[in-house]
């Protein structure tokens, strides 16, 4: 009987072991995997979501800008006639 209860404590502790070693493994494969699409997104020149939205905000103060500018000329113009 106990020669028994020494086999499946083995083979508890052999499967502990191997889901320790498959833990380790998916971890290394996670960091490998992120590694290369962090690599790889640097490689396309693709902008940060800070820097779209400083752009976008620029452009859209250029418009209000360009309208309140466009508003001046055609009321010196209408002025003028």
């Amino acid at each position: 009987m106990q020669t028994r209860n020494k086999i499946l404590d083995d083979i508890s502790q052999l499967m502990t072991n191997a889901m320790g070693v498959a833990q380790g493994a998916k971890d290394e494969a996670e960091t490998a995997m992120k590694s290369m699409i962090d690599r790889w997104l640097a490689d396309r020149d693709f902008v940060t979501r800070e820097e779209f939205d400083a752009v976008r905000a620029m452009a859209q103060k250029a418009r209000e800008e360009n309208a309140a500018l466009l508003a001046r000329i055609e009321a010196l113009e209408g002025k003028g006639k």
